[in-house]
């Protein structure tokens, strides 16, 4: 039997997500549960949440694909290599859909929405929740195209979307929890990227640039899960945040300088210049000599190194992403929960002795 649609994801020690993401998924589509093509690519396989990841797969029949390198946002383009579907949905492994969200971007993709048709060229969001389920709040729309925070990229909502049931519309971007698109229509992540994040405004460019628009389906109603009291597994090394964005903007020919702006404020003892220099020779590297060289060098398995220790302040601190951090309500105060890896040690001199602080984590909260 023909697939209806891919639903992927792309997962890091992860289990408990996968599980019960999916197991949502399986329980509210069951008769679509033939029609669906269930896709998980495991960027750390060998973990015990990796094998436990798998075993579940089995079970649940899902396909399973272990994927060790690279160590890269980029791996859920594999999502897409192995759909089996026409048409693809590519969600983070902790999201919860609406009832009967899946069903209708099913009769969409097939050309059962009058108010557009589901272009092969197109990109599609949906709308993001709250975690209190207030009919009140509208949900998170779409991004506008800013900096802030080490993320470009910012939430934004349209009160037009408190109704699920309001025409789609036109949106300059979206966090990627989840995203739907023609799977032969999708134009891939750069193989350049290492690491987390670079993707959101990037990815959209890329459509745009091939004649393809970004919408957001109202009804297509989903949940994100913030809070990881565990702390976050996945490694994240801003130098490596840095550099995808470069590599990235360089790809869209876009200006990097915007990028030297916003790293070089946030961050005054990171050499913010050299790594966008870096990731310009690696970039004209890869595009005009040696690909496979480049690619083994950016990807080899070790830390991502820095010449100064980044002084981290709440302020400057993320948990993951703008796809993956609780948007925040005006005059509403809640509590972050963040992990950071400083990549190259701290040290600092206490009675003699030498302390040296790889990493550190902390509750905060922004006011005012």
């Amino acid at each position: 039997m023909k697939k209806q649609i891919t639903i992927g994801s792309a997962t890091f020690d992860d289990f408990e997500g996968v599980y019960f993401t999916y197991q949502s998924l399986r329980l509210n589509n069951p008769d679509w549960l033939d029609e669906i093509d269930f896709v998980i690519i495991d960027n750390n396989p060998t973990s015990k949440e990796g094998e436990a990841t798998a075993s579940f797969c089995d079970k649940a029949k899902i396909r399973y694909f272990p994927c060790p390198t690279p160590r890269s946002t980029a791996v859920r383009d594999k999502v897409f290599r192995v759909a089996e579907a026409d048409f693809t949905l590519c969600i983070d492994p902790h999201v919860l859909f609406e009832p009967k969200a899946v069903s209708r971007l099913i009769d969409f993709a097939n050309g059962g929405y009058k108010e557009i048709s589901a272009s092969t060229s197109d990109l599609f969001h949906g709308a993001m929740m709250y975690d209190y389920l207030d009919p009140n709040n509208t949900p998170a729309t779409h991004m506008n195209e800013r900096w802030r925070d080490n993320m470009f990229g910012t939430w934004a909502h349209e009160e037009l979307a408190k109704d699920p049931n309001c025409p789609p519309w036109e949106i300059p971007m979206h966090g990627l929890g989840i995203f739907a698109c023609f799977t032969k229509a999708w134009p891939g992540f750069s193989p350049l990227f290492k690491g987390f994040g670079g993707e959101e405004g990037y990815i959209h460019e890329k459509f745009k640039m091939r004649g393809g628009r970004t919408w957001c389906l109202p009804w297509l109603r989903w949940l994100h899960r913030f809070d990881r009291p565990r702390g976050n597994v996945y490694p994240l090394h801003l130098e490596e945040r840095i550099r995808n964005y470069a590599f990235g903007w360089l790809e869209v020919e876009k200006d990097t300088d915007e990028i030297l702006e916003h790293f070089s404020e946030l961050h005054p003892h990171l050499p913010v210049e050299r790594i966008i220099e870096d990731a310009k020779f690696l970039f004209k590297d890869y595009s005009l000599g040696d690909p496979t060289n480049v690619l083994e060098s950016i990807h080899e398995d070790r830390k991502a190194k820095t010449t100064e220790a980044v002084p981290f302040t709440p302020e400057e601190v993320i948990e993951e992403s703008k796809g993956n951090e609780a948007p925040s309500m005006v005059g509403e105060q809640s509590w972050n929960h963040t992990e950071v890896d400083l990549g190259h040690p701290l040290q600092i001199d206490i009675g003699g002795k030498h302390l040296n602080i790889k990493s550190f984590s902390l509750d905060w909260s922004l006011e005012g």
